[in-house]
């Protein structure tokens, strides 16, 4: 059983969300911040990384610069907190691919007994941050991305809304086309929350980091005499699990063993079968078949049996193949959370980017993955297991500002 409770959200008013709404900060190059903040005064941007504090380290001061905008622009009306606790059903197409699910306060408690699962490891010192972070700020603006199974019940409410003219309704500059409806009738309300009862569990797609933050907040609240309240939840998207989009996540690799192209290819003969490509660009079609680019030319690798154990739902990942028979043994990378011989590209920028990458000699060689499927997640995450960094590029990718979570109200 998941427990879910609709929320008073703050939210600009619908002439300026398209305005106000934008992606992670982390996303953006300087030059795009302060054009940002430069030639848009109510980007949210001058919310949560305002110039002021630009400089600043991650700490106190620089939190209390966040919720001082947050609190001046709520002054200001430009965001104005609702009047009554809602749902928030949002729509996203993006490159003809549509995600429809709904924005909710999700208990910490499910996450805590492991009723929502992971796939990956999270930092203590990130988790840290961002804990403080919530208790400074006393907001939270960037929801969890979990997945649920799919429930007819659900569909059938949402695809009633949808036809329905939408509180937000706007296309962003990267050409993603954005719709959001407030759900407040007492009727729909209770059939979201019992929906979500019958589910087992959920599984987080994108936000390891902040529903681990979440969990920190609400340890941290209780320790001080505070058992309920709205810390007790974190905001999340929810969509069913055949509205998510997997993307490979692709590998750049520097080489400085000294190995020349005869040299690798001879190492990676004893692993796998090599299929040369030549110039046209190879794409993996299924799983254990892997990309590679060298010295302008593709090959197919196929990992040879005994290379990986196909019952370890960790082993018989690619990412993990990868690394194991290629990355370690060959060049010596072994943590690729900080060997910076290794970079990481979404498989949404195309096979192009990666060989550019190699022909202009930024890298001397490239990786092209399958991607990784639901089901692979699923079991990594229902075993306990972790996934490698890096193993899934997810859609869809939320802006901040549309719809924000009061951490310290009821």
């Amino acid at each position: 059983m998941i427990t879910l409770k609709p929320f008073r959200a703050y939210r600009p008013p619908r002439d300026k969300a398209y305005l106000v709404a934008t992606r992670s900060y982390l996303s953006y190059t300087e030059e795009e911040l302060d054009d940002k903040l430069n030639n848009n005064p109510f980007s949210f941007m001058h919310v949560i990384n305002p110039k002021a504090g630009r400089a600043l380290a991650p700490g106190k001061a620089k939190y209390d610069l966040v919720r001082e905008g947050f609190e001046l622009w709520c002054e200001e009306e430009i965001f104005t907190k609702d009047e009554q606790a809602s749902y928030y059903l949002y729509s996203q197409v993006k490159d003809g691919n549509e995600y429809i699910g709904v924005i909710a306060a999700v208990s910490v408690q499910d996450y805590l007994e492991g009723r929502i699962k992971k796939h990956e490891n999270t930092l203590s010192a990130r988790e840290e941050m961002f804990t403080d972070y919530l208790e400074e700020t006393g907001f939270n603006a960037e929801p969890v991305l979990l997945i649920y199974h799919d429930d007819f019940e659900l569909n059938r409410l949402f695809a009633r809304y949808i036809e329905m003219r939408a509180e937000y309704e706007f296309t962003s500059t990267d050409r993603v086309f954005h719709r959001l409806w407030p759900i407040t009738e007492p009727k729909d309300l209770d059939l979201i929350t019992s929906a979500f009862k019958r589910q087992n569990c959920l599984y987080i797609a994108d936000g390891h980091h902040r529903s681990a933050s979440s969990a920190r907040l609400a340890q941290r609240m209780q320790d001080k005499g505070n058992d309920e309240g709205a810390h007790q939840y974190f905001m999340a998207f929810l969509i069913g699990e055949e509205q998510m989009k997997i993307y490979d996540f692709n590998r750049l690799v520097i080489n400085d063993s000294g190995k020349n192209k005869a040299q690798v290819l001879l190492e990676l003969e004893q692993r796998f079968n090599i299929e040369p490509k030549h110039q046209e660009t190879f794409h993996p079609q299924k799983v254990h078949e892997i990309g590679m680019y060298l010295d302008g030319e593709w090959f197919k690798l196929n990992p040879k049996i005994g290379s990986f154990d196909p019952n370890d739902p960790v082993g018989h990942l690619d990412a993990e193949i990868l690394s194991r028979n290629i990355l370690d043994p060959i060049f010596h990378i072994k943590d690729l959370k900080s060997d910076d011989r290794v970079d990481f590209v979404p498989g949404t920028y195309g096979l192009e980017y990666l060989e550019k990458a190699v022909n202009k000699g930024a890298y001397h060689i490239a990786f092209s993955l399958f991607p990784v499927s639901i089901e692979q997640i699923k079991q990594v995450s229902d075993e306990g297991k972790i996934m490698p960094p890096k193993s899934t590029y997810i859609e869809p990718k939320l802006r901040s500002g549309l719809v924000i979570y009061p951490i310290k109200e009821d």
